[in-house]
């Protein structure tokens, strides 16, 4: 259904310069004004997004016509309403001074619902938390619930205040009013909230000892802080700029940091490497950092490899030496076992009877009876 359209029609004046009030309502005119005089009052009435603006003019009785044109101006301004079409005073609208709100854990927060136009004198207001996709009451019932209880406030009209927030209070909230005395009885307005947490000391790796001509890599990690903390390296208690060849102090070196990781990476270490590093971790809720570490850098020592690797082998050949000397026959003689042989004296199978001095009586072949 199109809308009757009121409007000020500056094609056409009366004798007094002042513009007719027209009102129609598709291809037929409603109603018309006759003349007025530029000094009457106007009484602008605003017309819900859409609709054109509604100009009523309201004319001194001294001219010509003039009670008439209000008469059907507002019979007009009748046929618009009929037609469902109602000014914003009769809605319930919500609005808000932030969609996307962040905060400092641990700190107070407002989360803004303001009622831009209302009618009715105790409207129902409601707050939800949504997270993950379910929502939950945070206010119900004129009274503070769920993860806010205790922990927050509802304000005049409508905001809701949070005394401490933590990270868990992380979600969206939208903010409810129905309001049963309007036109429009019900409007809803949707907020993010996002809480900043701040960064814990972070766990730091830095070699003790490394060659010089070698690669070694430094490390720096953190998952506590919210957003995720960015990193930045110091040496000798001077930050390492990401690129070094970006200052004249750090021309020479050669390393590269990741500020999203944490690591420090050097492809060829050198004596002037070596020293105190110490890591930070930073959002915008804080910074932290790791205690200083040292790390040391030796050139390298060919004579001592050297030595090293020649006691090495002297010791093998030590112990080579001693095992084989304790089991010589094995080592070093190649006939294997001693090959002398013993004869052992031969006994007879028969019966062993002993001597004949031992006074024992024996039986013999030529004893007759």
């Amino acid at each position: 259904m199109t809308p009757p359209v009121c409007r000020l029609s500056d094609s056409t004046q009366g004798p007094a310069h002042c513009p007719r009030c027209h009102c129609s309502y598709g291809n037929s005119s409603v109603a018309t004004s006759t003349s007025l005089p530029p000094s009457a009052p106007i009484l602008l009435l605003l017309i819900p997004p859409g609709a054109e603006v509604l100009s009523v003019c309201n004319c001194a009785d001294r001219h010509s016509g003039g009670k008439m044109a209000m008469v059907r101006l507002l019979a007009c301004f009748a046929l618009y309403i009929s037609l469902g079409h109602i000014p914003s005073s009769l809605s319930v609208i919500l609005r808000t001074t932030d969609k996307i709100v962040w905060a400092n854990e641990f700190e107070p927060i407002e989360l803004t619902c303001l009622i831009e136009s209302i009618s009715t004198n105790n409207p129902r207001i409601e707050w939800k938390k949504i997270r993950n996709g379910v929502p939950s009451y945070v206010y119900f019932q004129n009274k503070i619930a769920g993860d806010l209880e205790h922990r927050a406030q509802l304000r005049e009209p409508a905001n809701i205040l949070i005394f401490n927030t933590t990270r868990s209070d992380t979600a969206e909230y939208r903010c409810e009013v129905a309001a049963i005395d309007d036109q429009k009885d019900f409007d809803e307005i949707l907020i993010s909230l996002a809480v900043r947490v701040k960064p814990v000391v972070p766990r730091c790796s830095v070699p003790d000892a490394v060659t010089v001509g070698t690669s070694t890599e430094l490390r720096c990690l953190e998952n506590e802080g919210f957003p995720a903390p960015q990193y930045r390296w110091f040496h000798n208690n001077e930050e390492l700029p990401q690129d070094p060849k970006a200052s004249a102090r750090f021309t020479n070196s050669s390393y590269s940091i990741n500020p999203d990781t944490g690591s420090l990476k050097f492809p060829r270490v050198k004596k002037e490497d070596a020293g105190e590093y110490y890591c930070q971790a930073k959002n915008d809720a804080g910074v932290a950092q790791c205690p200083g570490m040292v790390m040391e850098v030796y050139d390298v020592d060919i004579l001592g490899i050297f030595l090293k690797s020649f006691g090495a082998v002297l010791v093998f050949f030590c112990v080579s030496f001693t095992i084989c000397h304790t089991f010589r026959r094995g080592c070093f003689n190649k006939k294997g076992h001693n090959e002398n042989s013993y004869n052992w004296p031969a006994q007879n199978n028969g019966t062993d009877y002993g001597d004949a001095d031992e006074g024992h009586f024996r039986h013999k072949s030529s004893f007759i009876i």
